[in-house]
């Protein structure tokens, strides 16, 4: 078969491309960013003079030392992929590999010094690490939010065809353009097998390049869209001897190929990768809070919530006194809601509505601004004045933490139903009552108020099937800078 040659390509080849220019940045940054931290540690162990010398190396200088750790640690940054395209942008992933690396190269110092009987000076490794790890980071957060906004207007995304059926590409560019973070930017499809048109008429939201499967169409479609990598979806009716061959002409024109397999909504720690008879089967783990996952979860809810209780027991006092002064009735707020494995259990919150607000709700059904299933009203008049303040700053839930405590919520988890609500789910949300409610959770972080019903359901589902702690400390910073910027809070 006669293959085509790499065409002359425009900005996306030219010398130094972003693809190149990024990573470039990203070692600068680093390199500077290390030799500043390891020099401060060096200053403040041992000031100025240059004399000091490690104990038991020969007189070997500290000054040396702190070079050869500089040049390590940015080597094994360089290693552990934190400079990959793949994950620039993408924020935890990327923070992750930053700290990972950075404490593997100090656990390795750490056993040579034990193991050759060199006693370095436990001041300086002390502030080097963690001097080092949180500049990092910082630099990293700025560098990713300035990339998160070139992308937003369509820069430094990697140029993407996708190849599939036509609902596999339409759910495939809906999702990787609500998210331009990702750095990917569907240019064009291909439908093999498939008509260039819909008989709808629901066409797709790019270009439709081809529906054919031959190889010289997908490159020729490759090199007209100057595509930076092409993704593969279900559906695509490619032969696996094509998608070899596809495999082998893109490796030689610099280009990506992404299988994108139909699995939504499962997070990476899930999915493994199992090569068997040249076949790479993928797997899929059982989600599972149970046995030592389930007591972590429960030290980290008791731990969390005993702190935040004792640190702002002056503000519960104080919303407390605010809301019996604003309007007449209690200060707390009690309703039974749905837990885990459909469990009630009595909520408590500070009162944000007048006493009467339960009786007065059906005459407001008419002016329902919820998703269908939650009643909202951006102008509830049944409201307070004080609880509009508690509610836009998320204060009113603070008395769940007692909740927390008591083992009825958690820290982090879906959000606690009404039974009225429950009694209408369909089967498969039941799935949201298999760990309890939470304070906070994907809801709370993703648009609270403003979001569909389809869109709570799959985030509660998403954090259901994907439980992990690191993600709990995620939602939680992500909940301070959600409650301070009040996004749909109503």
């Amino acid at each position: 078969m006669q293959t085509l040659e790499p065409a002359t390509r425009t900005e996306h080849s030219a010398p130094w491309p972003w693809q190149h220019r990024l990573p470039r940045a990203l070692r600068l940054s680093d390199g500077g960013v290390i030799a500043v931290s390891m020099a401060l540690a060096q200053v403040l162990r041992f000031g100025t003079d240059s004399s000091v010398t490690l104990k038991g190396s020969a007189g070997l200088n500290y000054w040396l030392v702190t070079a050869l750790i500089i040049f390590a640690w940015w080597i094994m940054l360089e290693a552990w992929g934190t400079r990959d395209l793949k994950v620039l942008g993408t924020g935890p992933e990327e923070y992750k590999r930053v700290a990972v690396a950075s404490l593997y190269l100090f656990g390795v110092i750490a056993i040579f010094s034990y193991a050759l009987d060199i006693p370095t000076a436990r001041g300086y490794v002390g502030a080097a690490l963690p001097a080092g790890v949180l500049m990092l980071m910082c630099t990293r957060w700025l560098i990713r939010r300035w990339l998160v906004g070139q992308r937003a207007n369509g820069q430094m995304s990697r140029r993407l065809l996708l190849i599939g059926g036509p609902s596999a590409v339409a759910h495939l560019h809906k999702n990787l353009s609500s998210n331009p973070a990702a750095g990917y930017l569907p240019v064009a499809a291909i439908l093999p097998g498939f008509l260039p048109q819909s008989p709808t008429g629901e066409e797709l939201p790019i270009p439709v390049a081809g529906v054919s499967a031959d190889l010289e169409h997908i490159l020729s479609s490759i090199e007209e869209h100057q595509a930076d990598a092409i993704a593969i979806s279900s559906g695509s009716a490619l032969k696996p001897r094509t998608i070899r061959s596809l495999g082998w002409e893109l490796q030689e024109r610099g280009i990506s190929m992404i299988m994108a397999p139909a699995l939504t909504d499962i997070a990476g720690p899930r999915i493994h990768t199992q090569p068997i008879a040249g076949l790479p089967l993928i797997h899929v783990s059982t989600p599972k809070l149970e046995g030592m996952r389930a007591v972590f979860k429960r030290a980290f809810d008791i731990l969390g919530a005993s702190i935040v209780l004792l640190l702002l027991s002056p503000v519960l006092l104080a919303t407390a006194t605010m809301v019996k002064r604003d309007s007449p009735g209690p200060a707390f707020f009690h309703q039974f809601r749905v837990g885990k494995n459909g469990e009630t259990f009595r909520m408590h919150k500070f009162r944000s509505m007048v006493v009467d607000a339960e009786t007065r709700l059906d005459a407001l059904q008419a002016d329902n601004e919820g998703n269908g299933v939650l009643f909202k009203m951006k102008e509830d008049p049944r409201i307070t004045r004080f609880g509009a303040f508690i509610r836009r700053y998320s204060i009113d839930e603070l008395p769940q933490l007692w909740n927390v405590l008591m083992g009825e919520m958690s820290m982090v988890g879906p959000r606690p139903p009404l039974p009225a609500e429950v009694d209408t789910y369909e089967k498969y949300v039941h799935r949201r009552l298999m760990v309890k409610p939470g304070i906070t959770g994907l809801w709370q972080v993703s648009g609270r108020s403003d979001l569909s019903w389809e869109d709570s359901v799959r985030l509660d589902l998403y954090y259901v099937e994907n439980w992990s702690l690191m993600q709990d400390l995620v939602i939680l910073a992500r909940t301070v800078k959600a409650v301070l910027a009040k996004d749909g809070a109503y």
